[in-house]
């Protein structure tokens, strides 16, 4: 089962642009009350808070805001561990980690390799889908 939810910037655009496919993986883990997590770095690559946007914000509505002052640095020395120069993307991957999690994205080997670099200590089981 599936604790958590993380959705990056390539999910949010999808909901933006109303695919079904997307939106019926958000609809299935609201109902199931899988947290949904939106890092605030992949939040700000999208919104830009136009009347466009109404369908994002509707799936907003259903999502939490992740945490990424507590997370920038471990972002950083993640984004340095896999030798990676997204921080957003670390940052998704960090609001994944320490529970049983699915990261929806549109660039799936970036989120793998930053999966792969993440301390064993964290303990998690992340799946990657393609947003």
């Amino acid at each position: 089962m599936t604790d958590r939810l993380v959705l990056d910037a390539g999910a949010l655009i999808a909901l933006e642009r109303n695919d079904r496919r997307m939106w019926a993986r958000l609809g299935a883990a609201a109902e199931a009350t899988v947290d949904i997590v939106v890092p605030v770095g992949a939040l700000a690559q999208v919104w830009r808070g136009t009347p466009n946007q109404a369908r994002l914000s509707q799936a907003l509505a259903k999502t939490r805001a992740g945490a990424f002052d507590a997370i920038a640095r471990a972002a950083g020395e993640l984004c340095h561990a896999a030798r990676s120069a997204d921080p957003i993307d670390a940052a998704v991957v960090l609001n994944a980690a320490g529970a049983t999690s699915v990261i929806v994205t549109s660039d799936p080997n970036d989120i793998r390799r930053l999966v792969r670099a993440l301390p064993s200590d964290l303990g998690s089981t992340i799946t990657i889908v393609r947003a």
